[in-house]
């Protein structure tokens, strides 16, 4: 992806509007987990910090939306992943476009990584 862009705004507004609504969704849930988070673009992707420390990113493509919670955040939900036949490495997920984001799964990731970040600062 040859595009820089200045804000998540931008960047959702390149793709159709079913794939917006997809990325637009995610970004609400991110938010309704952990307050006082920092948006920004990593990685030519949306991403948050917490705490000053990278929580998520995520991104829009054809066939799935690319969810990146680092490898503590895969790790600990391998399980899910398989049993909802959710293509996975061990820094990433792949949402397909054709169903419905996760929230409940996304949620929990989330709240994993916030933890995560909270323990690591004290």
């Amino acid at each position: 992806m040859k595009n820089t862009f200045k804000n998540i705004d931008e960047y959702i507004l390149m793709f159709p509007i079913d794939i917006q609504e997809k990325l637009l969704e995610l970004r609400k849930a991110i938010h309704s987990r952990v307050s006082d988070l920092e948006e920004y673009i990593g990685y030519q992707m949306p991403a948050f910090k917490y705490m000053g420390k990278p929580l998520v990113y995520f991104a829009g493509y054809k066939k799935h939306i690319g969810f990146y919670p680092g490898a503590e955040g895969i790790r600990n939900f391998e399980k899910d992943f398989k049993e909802r036949n959710y293509k996975f490495s061990k820094g990433a997920v792949q949402f397909p476009i054709n169903e419905n984001i996760p929230l409940d799964l996304v949620n929990r990731i989330v709240d994993l990584k916030k933890e995560e970040i909270g323990q690591k600062k004290s």
